[in-house]
């Protein structure tokens, strides 16, 4: 049976009621101080201390992404090699599709109880002579944050590639080993290519949930300088007169940001895409 021309409605007025007026309001909002149209908010939340907080909101996001997606991938292709055991590959899937989620206050206190300064695997790497709090390796640190957020990006990564490497047919495997390829050649020339868009569609999805977690990272530490972190300062209300609009700015700018990344990251999945018909 067809549907009819009013069966996308409610869809639609879902979507515009829940996501494109809140963001025409942010965005009106963010060009309008003080009531009248003007850059000022928008120029400030790219300024200054806002402008640090987007660089470390792009650094931590871009470590963790593409740390994470060639872990992520990396798993995916040994998992997908081995025929036995046979419980392995389910088992892993359905731990991804957990930890994957996992993350907020919860994940924070697991990785302090084991890399905080009082963790389990803190003191035993102490006992063995290598602190890892004296080599920036702390919970509350760059790349300890970077540790954290890998938890929840590895396996993320895995479900999203995973039907990629599922799709490499063997009869291409088989052909090129015909044709005089070795495994080198296969994976320069046939693999890698069309595993490429579907791992840079993957990196972009990982930088996008790594840019817009923040209760994490505020658990672990609440002084880092990343822009959730900055809006849900302002958005709290600990402004001065007059800069109420720099929440809704950095907002704006956010959504800028991570619709360029969407919109690059679509165009990769409809290439990786074309590999899986037939």
């Amino acid at each position: 049976m067809r549907s009819g021309p009013l069966a996308g409605l409610p869809f639609l007025a879902f979507i515009g009621l829940f996501l494109v007026y809140p963001t025409a309001v942010v965005v009106w909002r963010s060009a309008t101080p003080d009531g009248a149209l003007g850059t000022a908010a928008l120029e400030r939340a790219i300024s200054t201390t806002y402008r640090s907080s987007f660089i470390n909101s792009v650094q931590l996001s871009l470590a963790s992404a593409v740390i994470g997606a060639l872990v992520g991938l990396l798993l995916a292709l040994a998992i997908y090699g081995l025929e036995r055991p046979r419980w392995l590959r389910p088992a892993l899937e359905a731990w991804s599709a957990v930890a994957s989620q996992l993350g907020g206050v919860p994940l924070a206190f697991a990785f302090v109880a084991a890399i905080g300064t009082q963790g389990i695997a803190t003191k035993l790497l102490t006992e063995i002579g290598f602190n890892p709090i004296d080599h920036g390796l702390g919970v509350s640190g760059f790349w300890g944050l970077v540790t954290v957020y890998l938890y929840f990006q590895i396996p993320l990564m895995f479900l999203v590639v995973m039907p990629a490497v599922a799709g490499l047919r063997q009869t291409w495997r088989e052909a090129s080993r015909i044709l005089g390829a070795g495994p080198v050649r296969y994976w320069r020339s046939i693999g890698l290519p069309i595993l490429l868009p579907s791992f840079i569609g993957g990196v972009l999805l990982l930088f996008v949930n790594a840019f817009s977690a923040y209760a994490t990272a505020y658990v672990l530490s609440p002084s880092t300088q990343i822009v959730p972190l900055q809006i849900r300062f302002l958005l709290q209300g600990n402004v001065i007169t007059g800069e109420e609009d720099l929440a809704y700015a950095l907002v704006t700018w956010t959504i800028v940001l991570l619709l360029a990344t969407v919109v690059i990251m679509s165009l990769f999945n409809r290439r990786a895409a074309l590999w899986s018909r037939g």
